[in-house]
């Protein structure tokens, strides 16, 4: 038995190195192109990504020929491109199936570390920034982000599965996304079951808190209440100033639909179906707009598709929500200043 044990832990360990010695290390092998085509950034954009988490994925020892922290990258980086766990990288770099779900995992909690790092409200500077960039677009004022909310499609879940079926009637997870005026992810909440409402999303978030007593406002669609810090459109304008003003609203809105469909395209993984459970879900979501503002730091070029993402809208709120007193006369006060010529 012993030596049957003993031949069992040599034959375990060529096949290590056997496999150790296959490997394509992608860096050295793909162009700029190339790369970013399989893992949506180019050389140093990996390497930038390898350094930021370098000493979480690091192998503890150099024992069995541990696979590197960049072949990590790599790893983690087609799935989220892809949205496939099987072999078609893994047979690249030599890595078995199991381990590079243990990689994606290990990747991507390393990632979330850094969220508040890449994902946070913009300061004062960058407030005032917003403003200017997003008044140059259809001379609307004030604005600091644009809220949406989108769905990411996951398998059928083992506990509470009615929770997640949403309106469309499949499962997901309802995701709040809030964008600057250059396309970036400022706030993110990616923890809530598909059949949850975006207004409920918000109130629970606290954003409302945050930005109740600053500078500005988000704007969001009708699927949201009407509030000082939240502007949506008219249900129903009833004047041609009110009409411009949904017009402008529209296209400025238009902007944070642009930002989710560059998100999904560039990590496909979001717009297929995440086969795993809800709670890796969402951190998968979190980490993929962590990669989305790295790549937009990179000036790494987006993804080549149509320019909205294709998704489904709440219903409007009641009329009591929607046209809360405060939210109304600061919108009415909008189109008075603004709108009226």
């Amino acid at each position: 038995m012993a030596a049957f044990i003993h031949r069992l832990h040599h034959n375990q360990h060529e096949m290590r190195r056997y496999l150790a010695d296959r490997r394509v290390h992608p860096l050295n092998t793909y162009t700029n192109a190339e790369l970013i085509q399989r893992y949506r950034f180019d050389r140093e954009g990996i390497l930038y990504i390898t350094n930021l988490i370098y000493d979480d994925i690091a192998p503890r020892a150099n024992r069995n020929f541990p696979i590197e922290p960049i072949d990590k990258i790599c790893t983690a980086l087609h799935f989220y491109a892809t949205g496939c766990f099987q072999r078609t990288d893994g047979d690249t770099l030599c890595i078995s199936q199991p381990s590079v779900s243990k990689i994606i995992t290990q990747v991507t909690d390393a990632l979330l570390t850094k969220l508040h790092q890449f994902v946070h409200l913009p300061n004062d500077v960058e407030r005032r920034q917003n403003m200017d960039r997003f008044f140059g677009i259809a001379n609307f004022p004030g604005i600091v982000g644009l809220i949406d909310g989108t769905h990411v499609r996951i398998q059928e879940p083992t506990e509470n599965e009615d929770q997640f079926v949403n309106r469309k009637r499949y499962h997901s997870i309802n995701v709040q996304i809030v964008v600057d005026a250059s396309y970036r992810i400022i706030n993110i909440d990616a923890q809530w079951p598909g059949s949850v409402h975006d207004s409920r999303i918000l109130r629970q978030s606290g954003l409302g808190e945050i930005l109740n007593n600053g500078d500005g406002h988000l704007f969001g669609d009708s699927g949201y209440p009407s509030r000082r810090w939240l502007v949506t459109p008219f249900l129903r304008p009833q004047t041609p100033a009110e009409e411009r003003f949904n017009r402008a609203h529209k296209l400025t809105r238009s902007m944070v639909e642009r930002a989710i469909g560059q998100l999904k395209r560039r990590f496909h993984c979001l717009h297929g179906e995440l086969r795993v459970s809800p709670s890796k879900a969402s951190r998968i979501i979190g980490c993929c707009c962590i990669l989305h503002n790295i790549a937009k730091m990179l000036n790494i070029p987006d993804v080549e598709g149509e320019d909205e993402e294709v998704d489904f809208n709440q219903p409007p709120q009641d009329n009591a929500e929607q046209h809360g007193l405060g939210g109304q006369a600061y919108r009415q006060q909008i189109v008075n200043n603004h709108f009226t010529r």
